[in-house]
């Protein structure tokens, strides 16, 4: 029962940034219909802005800052100067683009810094607290709970309660309509992508510390599994993108730690084709599907 217990903490705490990046590929599929298959080197990219500037400065929050800003600057480079011109009468063009992207971005990496592991420190201690003899999440995994809780809040009240979050979502479901309302459609759909590519920063920044380090590989089984998550979900469910971060993050500790590791990418392709067969649109897709 204590193994399970430490499991199913582990599996949450870990599922925060399953969902995370999940949320950064819903909100790019929202707004522009493409699965961005470079999400995970466009983070990856951003991360190593948040190493250079912790070892310049000492500062982990410094880092962690630099990772946003770096993350939205990217965003904004690849929507304006990259994503923005594949034609939008073929949906196959934009993901041929994005992995087009991941090749550049992972090369310019490899030729930069090398292949190797640089290992990343976490601002706070990665044992496990003992409570009740049991032991559970640690500072760390605390810290990662509140730190994505914290942020789906902050863009859930962005969307739901601001100005700008209205002509948010209404450039992803009426292009046109908001068009002839005002609204800078093109702008927006900018905007989208830095939110998304900050967030998307931000998880794998997360994850680093946890992992074998940071090299320019580090956020592909990330993608996998997110990719994985925002599928279970449903495509244009932020909601969908939590729970399902939960559930993956939960079954990837249990298969984990009760079969090994090399089990767990089968268990959640399973997962995957489980809910596929049962519910193609995702567990909490929309009934009738939208025409952007």
């Amino acid at each position: 029962m204590d193994r399970l217990l430490f499991l199913l903490a582990t599996g949450i705490a870990r599922g925060a940034i399953f969902a995370l990046f999940a949320l950064a590929l819903v909100l790019i599929w929202r707004a522009a219909r493409i699965v961005n298959f470079s999400q995970g080197a466009m983070a990856v990219v951003a991360t190593y802005v948040a190493f250079a500037v912790t070892a310049f400065t000492g500062s982990y929050w410094a880092g962690l800052a630099s990772a946003l800003v770096a993350g939205a600057v990217l965003g904004y480079v690849v929507e304006r100067g990259v994503m923005r011109f594949a034609p939008r009468d073929s949906p196959l063009s934009g993901v041929i683009i994005a992995i087009g992207v991941v090749m550049v971005l992972q090369s310019a990496l490899g030729i930069a810094f090398g292949q190797q592991y640089r290992p990343m420190a976490a601002p706070f201690d990665q044992s496990p607290i003992i409570i009740g003899g049991v032991p559970v999440l640690s500072p760390y995994d605390v810290f990662v709970l509140v730190l994505a809780v914290g942020v789906m809040a902050g863009l859930a009240l962005l969307f739901t309660r601001t100005s700008l979050g209205l002509q948010l979502r209404a450039s992803a479901f009426a292009p046109e309509v908001s068009r002839l309302l005002g609204v800078r459609v093109s702008r927006m759909l900018t905007i989208g992508w830095m939110l998304a590519a900050a967030v998307g920063a931000l998880a794998a920044l997360l994850l680093v510390p946890t992992e074998l380090g940071l090299n320019p590989h580090s956020a592909d089984m990330l993608f996998v599994y997110a990719f994985t998550v925002a599928v279970v979900g449903g495509l244009d469910s932020p909601v969908g993108a939590l729970v399902g971060g939960l559930i993956v993050g939960v079954a990837i500790s249990l298969v984990t730690g009760y079969l090994g590791s090399t089990v767990a990418p089968i268990a959640v392709l399973v997962l995957l084709v489980a809910v596929l067969l049962v519910r193609p649109g995702g567990i909490f897709s929309a009934r009738e599907a939208r025409v952007a």
